[in-house]
């Protein structure tokens, strides 16, 4: 179908509106920079299309299943070793750990590339993956209900006009249910006098989006070996999730376009432009990205599969992010909106993980998928959050922490090395790869 620059324009417009709820989410969590978050959001989704060879029409958006990664590490700040620092003085370090877990897909690319995808997935079945989602979702719950608290009514409404427009909502609606629950429940913010313009006003029209103190290269201390490793070795494992994450939206938008990009550009060149893409944001200061579910469902609404279409929105993001007045906006948005629409995509990162475990049929009367499961979790939640108590490795003088859903990660892989007879593992030559997981709600 060709189409004109208007119709193009106005479709790519469609396509900004449907990543922008996620998108801005993140870094409303975080405390990573909205402008940065946009301005990656465009130049990622750029370069992912160049490696891809302009053939896969899918936008790249901010990450949810890196949340875990990124409370862990600024859930530091205070504690001993770190009483200097501050959570937003250590969010430099998480993104050196976000930006190394991108590597993690280029290493896996190369492995698809030379062994087939097949025999490279037997490493990373569903059941070490599933369970580290469902940890992920489960370890954040504190850090919604303690956001919710501040105003439960203001939550309460983000958390209803989340649910009610994603189960209930029609055509766009239906695909827009964050960006619906922010906007009413910010409506609602406005009327009870709980929004603060203050910051708004005195915000410039245009900016520069990258700020380097939120950068690797102005924020982080390299001097500071300990801080370095204990990000790394805390958020690289996080990649596991989020590479099954990556297969699975390539494979739902083979299905809505009808082609299969597995095969053409090949799965080995998604994942290094999404590898690349995510380690080029956490450089700057951003965070990590990923292929959209929102915009999977725009392609199937719109029947529009041109990847032109996507390009325009990322040319969008990028424009947008160069205005200091708009970011400044969204950062009015009271905490206890943040927690309503937290509260379910936590829980949706954990039913995403549930999810997982049941299209891809792992069978639980098996007592070896019974114990993986069950080390993940206990090992993952032992602290009750993820940024809670791990084990210190020394390093020198000092020591790098690994978090407990690191450790989880880990045990989960070698449990699986250990145990290989597994549903998944005997079937790997002719089963087909496994259902990823979109964290759209």
């Amino acid at each position: 179908m060709k189409l004109s620059a208007p119709k193009m324009g106005v479709l790519g417009l469609q396509h900004m509106f449907a990543m922008f709820g996620a998108t801005v989410t993140v870094p409303l969590i975080t405390g990573l920079p909205i402008d940065t978050t946009l301005l990656m959001a465009g130049l990622g989704t750029l370069l992912f299309h160049l490696i891809s060879g302009g053939k896969v029409p899918a936008f790249l958006g901010s990450s949810f299943a890196f949340l875990g990664g990124y409370a862990a590490i600024t859930g530091l700040a205070g504690t001993k070793g770190y009483e200097t620092m501050t959570s937003a003085t250590l969010l430099p370090y998480a993104c050196l750990g976000v930006a190394c877990s991108g590597l993690v897909y280029l290493v896996l690319a190369g492995l698809i590339k030379i062994f087939g995808i097949k025999k490279v997935m037997r490493c990373f079945p569903p059941i070490v993956t599933g369970p580290i989602i469902i940890a992920i979702g489960l370890g954040l719950a504190h850090s919604a209900v303690g956001n919710c608290k501040t105003n439960w009514t203001l939550a309460l409404v983000a958390l209803v006009v989340v649910m009610v427009t994603n189960i209930w909502g029609k055509g766009m609606i239906k695909i827009l249910p964050i960006l619906c629950g922010l906007v009413i429940a910010y409506i609602v913010a406005i009327c009870m006098g709980a929004v603060d313009f203050s910051a708004v006003k005195e915000a410039a029209w245009i900016g520069i989006p990258v700020h380097k103190a939120s950068t690797i290269f102005g924020g982080v201390d390299w001097s500071q070996k300990a801080y370095i490793m204990t990000a790394i070795i805390a958020i690289v494992p996080i990649a596991l999730a989020t590479i099954m994450e990556h297969i699975g939206d390539i494979c739902a938008i083979s299905s809505t376009v009808g082609k299969d990009f597995i095969k053409d550009p090949g799965l080995h060149r998604t994942l290094t432009g999404d590898g690349l893409a995510t380690s080029f944001a956490s450089i700057f200061g951003g965070p990590a990205n990923t292929t959209y579910g929102e915009n999977t469902g725009v392609l199937a609404l719109s029947r529009v599969f041109n990847p032109v279409v996507v390009r325009v929105a990322a040319v969008f993001a990028i424009l947008l992010s160069f205005c200091p007045k708009f970011a400044a906006l969204i950062s009015t948005i009271p905490g206890a909106i943040v927690g309503g629409i937290s509260f379910v995509l936590y829980g949706m990162i954990s039913a995403v993980g549930i999810r997982n475990l049941v299209e891809n049929k792992v069978d639980f009367s098996k007592p070896r998928n019974l114990i993986i499961a069950a080390v993940i979790l206990i090992t993952a939640l032992s602290a009750g959050k993820l940024s809670g108590d791990g084990v210190t490795i020394p390093i020198g003088s000092t020591g790098a922490s690994l978090t407990p859903l690191a450790i989880a990660s880990l045990a989960g892989v070698i449990l699986n090395a250990i145990f290989p007879a597994g549903d998944y593992a005997a079937n790997a030559a002719d089963a087909e790869p496994p259902k990823g997981n979109t964290f759209e709600v």
